[in-house]
């Protein structure tokens, strides 16, 4: 049997104080991990609906800024064609212009 002397009993209490603490810095370390997880997810879940919405316009936005200008309006932006496609105001009095229609007689 060896003899325990008073200085082995002094390091053995050292390292086991250092072990303690370092046991207590990983445990308080590993409940504030815990609670910023489940603050995160409490935000998550109470903030749901304003997340989604936030997400569902800057995907509209994207998409339209895609489109190169087309979005918004759809059709304010782009050539109808019947301004150049329609006669001119004087025409109606013109000879030679066909009627629309079948060719049915009018009453």
């Amino acid at each position: 049997m060896s003899v325990i002397t008073e200085h082995t009993i002094l390091n053995r209490l050292l390292v086991y104080r250092i072990m303690q603490k370092i046991v207590n810095v990983l445990a308080i370390a590993s409940g504030v991990v815990s609670a910023a997880i489940v603050a995160s997810g409490v935000y998550v879940y109470v903030n749901r609906d304003a997340i989604v919405d936030g997400i569902k316009s800057q995907a509209i936005e994207a998409v339209t800024g895609s489109l190169g200008g087309l979005g918004g309006g759809l059709g304010g932006d782009l050539p109808i064609g019947t301004p150049d496609l329609a006669p001119p105001a004087d025409a109606a009095d013109a000879p030679g212009v066909p009627s629309a229609g079948l060719g049915i007689s009018q009453f």
